[in-house]
């Protein structure tokens, strides 16, 4: 049995060493300007966008990043944001920002109607009567963005092909432990996914980051209102598009997501909860997962072999190659200036992914915004509501 085991830990060591060659190899197309050539030049004329910010509570640093999309080098554009209940301390911090932009047409709209399980996207739905513009962009409550990003995330809308544009982004630590994992496993984990995703089959999904796209198109899909039982509502949003035969483009803009300051508890939380909505996203996909996890296998086949010396040399392999994803994904990509600090984190980072991995197959309750739901094939039901 032990042989065994040491069989299976060597499998998948040698299968994440492969992953970890795509993730260098796509990480070298990103960087080396195939997303900027493919834009090609930009759009001849900035066309009017409509910018939605949902809202539930409070992030970090969240007028800093309200104020960022009210920067925006770009001529015509408003930004709404909804909340659900007036009450909401995001309101206050809107309010703010109008004073401080009072040229810049910014609204605060009342969704007072509940719409589906998936609050946010029941706010976007109310949200996108009141637009103006036949392009929309969307992004999450705390994403900060540079001057440049309407200009970068619509140009490529200006191609008829392009439904759809999305973003990476790099997580901004607090001091807490679980702060600084979670920021390591989205510049040197998530990132590098969705690098390899790309080059391998081209993206097929959006991400919360930012969604990009034009209004006929989503009514095309049912508009918001077909997703407001889903939980990853950005993912079904950009794999319905893909369908629909529109491509899916990833961004040359990168954005900042300022993260809580998670305990280990709450990071695990949270990690739970996005990786149970992957694997009912694309089950397959994250089985597959389970042959990415390259330290912790070499770890395990270092233990069952006694510490051979094979074992070491293929520990040390793995770990040179791990660390060179973390660089070049991290820095190279996201120019997250974090990540060189946060480097001796991560075979915890990673050992802390697996079990994660592991446990997401033993249920189906997530948190999430205060709230327990169970999933039932991507969709949310309310924790005691019947299926």
């Amino acid at each position: 049995m032990i042989r065994v085991l040491e069989l299976i830990a060597v499998v998948g060591t040698l299968a994440s060493l492969a992953y970890y060659a795509l993730c260098l190899w796509s990480a070298a197309a990103f960087v080396k300007g195939e997303i900027s050539a493919r834009n090609g030049a930009r759009a001849t004329q900035e066309i009017p966008v409509s910018v939605l910010k949902p809202l539930k509570g409070t992030d970090p640093n969240m007028y800093a990043s309200f104020r960022s999309h009210c920067l925006q080098n770009y001529r015509e554009y408003e930004v709404i944001f909804g909340v659900n209940n007036p009450t909401d301390p995001a309101v206050e911090i809107v309010e703010r920002v109008k004073r401080e932009f009072p040229e810049l047409p910014v609204r605060l709209i009342l969704c007072s109607r509940h719409v589906g399980a998936n609050t946010k996207v029941g706010n976007l739905a109310q949200m996108l009567r009141a637009a103006r513009h036949e392009v929309i962009v969307v992004n999450d409550s705390d994403i900060r963005v540079a001057p440049d990003y309407l200009r970068r995330v619509t140009a490529p809308l200006s191609h008829p092909e392009i439904g759809l544009v999305t973003c990476l982004y790099r997580g901004i630590a607090n001091q807490t432990l679980g702060s600084r994992l979670e920021s390591l496993g989205i510049s040197t984990d998530f990132a590098a996914g969705v690098l390899v995703a790309r080059q391998l089959e081209g993206i097929k999904f959006g991400l919360g980051s930012t969604l990009a796209f034009r209004r006929r198109d989503l009514e095309a899909i049912g508009s918001f209102e077909a997703l407001v039982d889903y939980l990853a509502d950005d993912y079904e949003l950009g794999a319905r598009l893909a369908q629909q035969g529109w491509k899916v483009e990833l961004s040359d803009a990168a954005v900042e997501t300022f993260l809580p300051q998670y305990s280990i508890s709450g990071f695990l939380s949270h990690q739970l909860r996005w990786a149970r909505t992957i694997r009912d996203s694309r089950f397959w996909g994250y089985v597959g997962l389970g042959l990415t996890f390259g330290l912790p296998w070499a770890a395990l086949a270092l233990a069952l072999s006694g510490g051979a010396w094979w074992a070491w040399s293929l520990l040390g392999l793995t770990a040179a190659m791990r660390f060179a994803v973390a660089w070049k994904v991290g820095w190279s990509v996201l120019q997250d200036r974090q990540v060189l600090w946060l480097l001796h984190l991560l075979p915890l980072r990673d050992l802390a992914a697996f079990f994660v991995w592991v446990a997401s197959f033993a249920g189906h309750t997530v948190h999430w915004r205060g709230e327990v739901f169970r999933l039932r094939k991507g969709k949310l039901v309310r924790a005691g509501m019947p299926d």
